[in-house]
């Protein structure tokens, strides 16, 4: 998802978005370590995207 897309999102919206992405990210952390997942750049990219979602909720706060 891209910051352009994420900015069209409302604000409750992004809330919702960054809570499903942090437990997502759990659970694909619980499988990593249990087990090997079949891609693990997954994990990478999900945190790059609640970075982007969260920064995006900052900038709007501060607004």
């Amino acid at each position: 998802m891209k910051a352009k897309e994420i900015r069209e999102l409302t604000d409750e919206e992004l809330t919702q978005r960054i809570k499903d992405e942090r437990e997502q990210l759990g659970h694909l952390t619980f499988q990593h370590a249990v087990a090997e997942i079949a891609n693990p750049i997954v994990l990478r990219q999900k945190r790059r995207l609640i970075a982007r979602l969260t920064t995006i909720q900052n900038q709007r706060k501060q607004a």
